[in-house]
């Protein structure tokens, strides 16, 4: 399973890179790079699908994806950040917090089940 998370962040931080290759690639080698990238965002996306729950892993990769490119857009690309960009993000932020929760309780209910049916 943990493996699986490393899947997450791999497919998350090959996102950002390809994305941030759009902004900035110019020559055919960099356009082949972005799609190597590209290639590698899809085979860690694939491969975290494979054990945990597709809808977490993607929403995770959204929202990496999404609060990432905001903050590139300010961090590199000198774009305001606002307190509404800021609201939004941390909405965002929370909806996958909530939804991983959301996939462990009902593995927690199992447990609790078979901790009672064991005492």
């Amino acid at each position: 399973m943990k493996k699986a998370w490393i899947y997450v962040a791999l497919t998350s931080g090959f996102e950002l890179v390809w994305i941030y290759n759009f902004n900035t690639a110019e020559t055919w080698w960099q356009w082949a790079l972005t799609l190597v990238f590209i290639f590698l965002d899809l085979h860690f996306l694939t491969k975290a699908c494979e054990s945990l729950p597709t809808g977490t892993v993607y929403a995770i990769f959204a929202a990496a994806g999404t609060v990432g490119t905001a903050l590139m857009d300010v961090f590199l690309f000198d774009e305001r950040l606002t307190f509404l960009k800021i609201l939004f993000m941390g909405l965002i932020l929370m909806g996958v917090i909530g939804l991983k929760i959301a996939d462990d309780l009902p593995e927690r209910k199992r447990a609790q089940k078979r901790e009672q049916e064991v005492s």
